[in-house]
Parts: C-alpha cells; sequence; structure tokens
C-alpha cells in the first residue's frame, strides 16, 4: 500500500491511499474515530459556583475543550503504575478562578504546566454576572472515542473512489454541457477540446454522464485508490493522528495473527 498527503495542515488531511481496498481504508477510518486515544477533562471538583449553570453543565462543557496530547509522555489511567490514583504520568490538572461581570472561556484554565495549556483559548465556558464565582479543579486523562466523544480526536471524516474520467473526443461536439453542469468544476474545453482540469475534485456524481446525449463522456470509481479527508480539533496534528492510527491497527493484526 502507498500513501500520499494530497493535502496536509496541521489540523487537516487530504490522503490518497493506493494499492489497497475500501475494506482495509474504512478500517483505518473506524480507528481514527474510535481507538486513537487524546486528553480530555474527565473529573472536575467545583468549589465554588454561583452563576446560570448547574456544575454538571460546566463539567460537561470542559470535557468537550481540546487540550493538547502528547502520547509520548502519558499512559492511561488504568494502565498507570499508580493504580489509578492521578500521577503525572497519567493525569494533567487544571485551575479556574474567575469573578464576574465577565464571560468564563477555554483559555481562563490554568494547567500546571504550559506545555498542556488549552489550543483554542476562546470557547465560552459561561458567562459570570456581577459578584458571581467559578472556582475549580479539573483532571485530565487519555481516553479514545468508543468510550465518549469528548475523546474523539477525528472528526469530519469520509472517504471516495479515486475518479476516473473517460472522454472519447470523437462522439464529443463540445456542446459545453457537462462543462456547466459540473459542481465541481472539473471539466473545461480547452484548444477545441473537452479535458479535465482536476480530477481529483470530482465527486463522482455522474451529472456530466448523464447530460450528456452522446455518451461521450464515462465517470467511474477506482477501487484500489482511495482519498480519504478529516480534520482534527487541534488535540493532535492530522499527520500525528494518521501515524497513531495505523500503529494501532497494526498492533491489532499482530496479535489477530498471534492467535490464529
Amino acid at each position: 500500500m502507498k500513501i500520499t498527503f494530497l493535502e496536509l495542515e496541521d489540523n487537516y488531511a487530504k490522503v490518497l491511499f493506493e494499492n489497497t481496498t475500501p475494506y482495509f481504508v474504512n478500517a483505518i477510518r473506524r480507528t481514527l474515530i474510535s481507538d486513537v486515544p487524546k486528553l480530555a477533562i474527565e473529573n472536575v471538583t467545583i468549589y465554588d459556583n454561583t452563576s446560570a449553570l448547574f456544575d454538571e453543565i460546566i463539567a460537561h462543557r470542559l470535557g468537550m475543550i481540546p487540550l493538547p496530547t502528547h502520547l509520548d509522555l502519558l499512559v492511561f489511567r488504568e494502565e498507570c503504575s499508580c493504580n489509578g490514583k492521578g500521577c503525572p504520568n497519567c493525569t494533567v490538572h487544571y485551575t479556574l478562578s474567575k469573578e464576574g461581570s465577565c464571560t468564563v472561556y477555554s483559555g481562563d484554565l490554568r494547567p500546571e504546566d504550559a506545555m498542556w495549556a488549552v489550543k483554542d483559548k476562546n470557547i465560552p465556558i459561561v458567562k459570570l454576572l456581577k459578584d458571581q464565582r467559578l472556582i475549580l479543579e479539573a483532571e485530565a486523562q487519555l481516553g479514545t472515542g468508543k468510550q465518549h466523544a469528548k475523546w474523539q480526536a477525528v472528526c469530519g471524516i469520509g472517504y471516495k473512489y479515486y475518479p476516473v474520467i473517460e472522454i472519447d473526443s470523437e462522439k464529443c461536439n463540445l456542446c459545453n454541457e457537462c462543462v456547466e453542469i459540473c459542481p465541481r468544476k472539473v471539466l473545461e474545453i480547452k484548444k477545441k477540446k473537452l479535458d479535465v482540469k482536476n480530477v481529483e475534485e470530482c465527486i463522482l456524481c455522474k451529472s456530466c454522464e448523464e447530460v450528456c446525449k452522446r455518451d461521450a463522456i464515462k465517470v467511474k470509481g477506482d477501487e484500489n485508490r482511495i482519498i480519504m479527508q478529516y480534520e482534527t480539533d487541534g488535540s493532535l496534528s492530522a499527520k500525528e493522528v494518521l501515524m497513531e492510527a495505523l500503529k494501532i491497527l497494526h498492533k491489532k493484526y499482530d496479535e489477530l495473527e498471534k492467535k490464529l
């Protein structure tokens, strides 16, 4: 299998998988969603809350805030040598203390070390009126998406077959209807010839094929080449989360092979 990054940003990736099958790529997709661990707030101790929101609502909002995750420094709490008591190897501590009138944002969470500072500091948690207070401590730990959505690092994930567009120039009369109807503007007429501008933008809707009365264009997908795109919430980079998913999947297949 060959993997190529068509687009790669901190929180977004568009990846081309070649010499593979839809079943294997779907296994990668499911692993990205369910099995890649990330850091999220699990336990909240509230010392004073006179805001309009109940303690449980604030705790839930805190849990959904993306936190930076360094998988080389943390282990799952239940697997830690501290037996789940909560040591620096498995638990990250945050504090928050605010008094109104103001809006409490995610950036008001103070970590025990600057490396654990929240990624997005502008997520609103609660609005405090005059003389209202919110004082709390929070513990974050590793988890996976199969346990709760707050531990899901990847969102907006999907894949498609690599588009294959075949044009019969002898049948094509350059009527331009297929160019106009294409929602992604994949086709163009250039030098008196129908051509493909960017085949990877094609979504396989086959609108161009349906509108052509001369059957000059055929659109299909290559099942051995698949394009996947996804975003992350910022806790892990797009490249890190894919590398971790492949490691997890490799470990699962290795365990299955040993049992067989």
